[in-house]
Parts: structure tokens; C-alpha cells; sequence
């Protein structure tokens, strides 16, 4: 038997929220089992206000202490909150049991999935962040030690010095690696955009189906699994409408509610596919109970990573998934809240026309279409047409003419026609 886990999650009446508690609790259940921890115990603890030292009460800790004595398990213990450092080792103390709090759950979530270069270095920066602010004030007791003459750290000072130059240098070595990692990230950018191919990127709360879709609309293999972030590492892949027509689609993490601070900063860099994308497609869970709810979260975090909500109402596209699992009547209700949005199932790739419109609208809202006689004299010209736009028709005549008709993009439209002149 694996690893076992007891997952708490901390009522707090001072502390009121728009999200049911058992359904937390069912999240944060989720997220332990994503790291192959087996839960054996789950449950809502009702507290008036957090305890200074211990956060849960002294009642529900005896309880709690005499549960795991009798029972001679020693699990580890989930708190769905977060944790001082004081807190938790007060916790580790009295149960005996290691103690992680929600932010250092899924740090160990991301830890385990990242599979990249780029991933485990941007979880790596997280995960010594998180250490960083905790050795700080962990050791505070230390820092008042004095020896020698009175300018020489006793033991406990020269511990923790050391212990922050060591964290101080990676942190500084990390954020140099990360930094090569998103110049050429940059230069792919400025490539895709020189093509003048649109890119697309998903984003969504986790285990909304984002994969799925990802591999209907990519034929790729991204690994979709009904499981809290099973996608880490973004991954990039070409597209086609049903015309022919190519577009660029990236996808991200899943976002989730209280994502931590130290995660959003360190994946800042690949987050930036989605500030950089020329549109968004939102993709919600249409079966959850919680649909405006998680809707809520991935704006707040889209908000942290700087894109103002007009831009992104702008630039969204509303992908309601698993629609196959929801009634007509919720469906309605949907459909009033987020209009002109695409109702499908991306596991039985169903309903997949209205969302093929919606991209194709938003795509050619900067593009026409151009017809060009050629002659066979200009196949550079004709390649270039091929090549960057989407040829819609082409015959040739008696002379030997081609005739295309072909969507083009303003922009490459103004390069053709610098190049060619004659065809403007």
C-alpha cells in the first residue's frame, strides 16, 4: 500500500467564501490523490477563528491525535490552507505525522509532473521561494544568538546564514537559466509572428478538459486524464479549421483557486504564451456546480499576470466542455451567461462546428480575400501564396493563367504586394 493521507479542510466562520466546503474538501482529496496519496480520512473542520499556534483547535487535534494512536497509522496530514511555519511544526509535533499545508501540496504536484528543462527549473524557483520565507522565519529564535566579540554569529546565526546564501545562489542561478529559457521562447515568438500564423491558447480551471481538446483539435497526445492537473508543461502544436486554414494551439497548466503566489511568479515565463496569444479559448467544465465560481479564479489569475479584463473579454472565446452532461434547462442558463459561446464534448468530439466558426470569425477579423491571376512564370509568387495564406480555389485557364483565391492577412497581403507589385 502506498503512502496514506488525512485531509482536512478548515471551516473558518470569520472567514466566509462563495465555495462549499465539501466541495473544497473534495478538491483538495483530488489534489492528494494526483500525487498517488491514498486518502484514508477527509473531513470539514468548523472553527471560529485560526489558533496562533496551532490553526485547528486543541479538541479536534486530541481527537485527531488519539485517532492515529489507536489506529497505529502515521499518514500524512493535508491542512487545505495555509500554514505558518510555526503552525505546522507545532502540528508536527503533537501528531508525530508530517504536516503540509495546500500551497506546499501543490508545489509537490507540480514537482512530480514537471517534465521539461524549463518545467523543473520554474518549480524548482517556486519550491525554494516557498523554503526561503519559511527557513527565514523558522530560524528567528537563532538570529538573536550572539558569540565572540559581538560581530561573530553564534552557531544558530551562522547556520541560517549559510542556509540563505545557499538558497540565495540557486534562486540567483535558477532565474539566469530561466531567463536563456524565455529568450528563446522570444525568438519562437517573433518566428510565428514573422509567419503571421495566429496562435490560439487554452486556458481553463484544471480538469476541465483542456488536453482533450487539445488532442481533438491537434491530433497530439497530450496526456488527458481526468485527475488535477495532469498537463504541466505547455506544448505547442498546429492546428486546421475546417477550410484548410492553420492556426498555432497552446497548451497551459490548469489554473486553480488560491494558486500560489510563489507558482504564479516562477511560471511566469511560460504563462506568457497566454498574454502573448493573439486570442483565448476559456474552457469550463459545463457538468460543475461551481462553473462561475472557477470562471472567477482563472480571471483573478489572468488579472495577476497583468491582462486587463477588457483585453481579455476582447480576446476570449467561451468553451463550455462536457456539455453532453448537463441538462437544457442549465444549458439555457449557459448559454444567457456566457453568449456566443461553443457548447461541445471534447471526449466524444461532438458539436465542434460552432467552435470552428467562432476561431475562423475571430482569426479573419484581420484578413480579406484576394483573388491573383498568375502566370507560371511567378512560382515564387504563387508559393508565397500557398504558403502564407489560406487558398480558398485555384483552376487555370486555356493560357496557361492560374486563377487563386486565396484569405489573406493584412499584413502579409502588404508583403506580397511590396514584392510583387504588379499583382496589387
Amino acid at each position: 500500500m502506498g503512502q496514506t493521507a488525512i485531509v482536512l479542510h478548515p471551516q473558518v466562520r470569520t472567514l466566509p467564501t462563495s465555495r462549499n466546503s465539501d466541495a473544497l474538501l473534495e478538491e483538495a482529496c483530488g489534489l492528494a490523490e494526483a500525487i498517488e496519496l491514498q486518502v484514508i480520512h477527509s473531513e470539514v473542520i468548523k472553527i471560529f477563528s485560526p489558533k496562533a499556534g496551532t490553526y485547528i483547535g486543541r479538541g479536534f487535534l486530541d481527537s485527531l491525535i488519539k485517532k492515529i494512536e489507536f489506529e497505529e497509522i502515521y499518514p500524512v496530514i493535508i491542512i487545505d490552507c495555509s500554514l505558518s511555519p510555526v503552525q505546522q511544526r507545532n502540528l508536527e509535533e503533537s501528531l508525530s505525522c508530517k504536516v503540509i499545508d495546500r500551497t506546499a501540496l501543490i508545489l509537490e504536484i507540480f514537482g512530480a509532473r514537471a517534465n521539461t528543462h524549463a518545467g523543473r527549473l520554474q518549480v524548482e524557483l517556486a519550491s525554494l521561494s516557498f523554503q526561503r520565507s519559511r527557513l527565514v522565519r523558522s530560524w528567528t529564535h537563532l538570529e538573536r544568538q550572539r558569540g565572540g566579540g559581538g560581530f561573530l554569529g553564534g552557531p544558530g546565526e551562522r547556520q541560517i546564514e549559510l542556509d540563505r546564501r545557499m538558497l540565495l545562489e540557486r534562486v540567483v542561478k535558477i532565474k539566469q537559466d530561466l531567463k536563456e529559457v524565455e529568450r528563446t521562447r522570444e525568438i519562437q515568438r517573433k518566428n510565428r509572428k514573422r509567419t503571421d500564423t495566429p496562435t490560439v491558447a487554452l486556458v481553463g480551471y484544471t480538469n476541465a478538459g483542456k488536453s482533450t481538446l487539445f488532442n481533438a483539435l491537434t491530433e497530439g497526445n497530450v496526456l488527458a486524464k481526468d485527475m488535477l492537473f495532469a498537463t504541466l508543461d505547455p506544448t505547442l502544436r498546429m492546428a486546421k479549421l475546417l477550410d484548410g486554414q492553420k492556426f498555432i494551439l497552446a497548451d497551459t497548466v490548469g489554473f486553480i483557486s488560491e494558486l500560489p503566489t510563489e507558482l504564479v511568479e516562477a511560471f511566469k515565463s511560460t504563462l506568457e504564451e497566454v498574454t502573448q496569444a493573439n486570442f483565448l479559448l476559456h474552457v469550463h467544465d459545463a457538468s460543475s456546480p461551481y462553473l462561475e465560481e472557477e470562471a472567477e479564479d482563472v480571471n483573478k489569475i489572468l488579472g495577476e499576470l497583468g491582462m486587463l479584463h477588457d483585453d481579455f473579454s476582447n480576446r476570449v472565446i467561451h468553451v463550455l466542455n462536457k456539455s453532453d452532461l448537463i441538462s437544457n434547462k442549465r444549458q439555457e442558463e449557459l448559454e444567457h451567461m456566457f453568449p456566443n459561446a461553443a457548447f461541445l464534448s471534447a471526449l466524444s468530439q461532438t458539436n465542434f462546428e460552432s467552435l470552428f466558426s467562432l476561431i475562423e470569425h475571430k482569426i479573419n477579423t484581420n484578413s480579406s480575400i484576394y483573388c491573383f491571376k498568375i502566370s507560371s512564370h511567378f512560382g515564387d509568387a504563387r508559393a508565397y501564396l500557398h504558403q502564407n495564406g489560406n487558398v480558398l480555389h485555384s483552376n487555370f485557364d486555356e493560357d496557361g493563367l492560374e486563377t487563386l483565391k486565396v484569405r489573406l492577412s493584412n499584413a502579409n497581403y502588404q508583403r506580397f504586394t511590396a514584392r510583387w507589385p504588379d499583382f496589387g
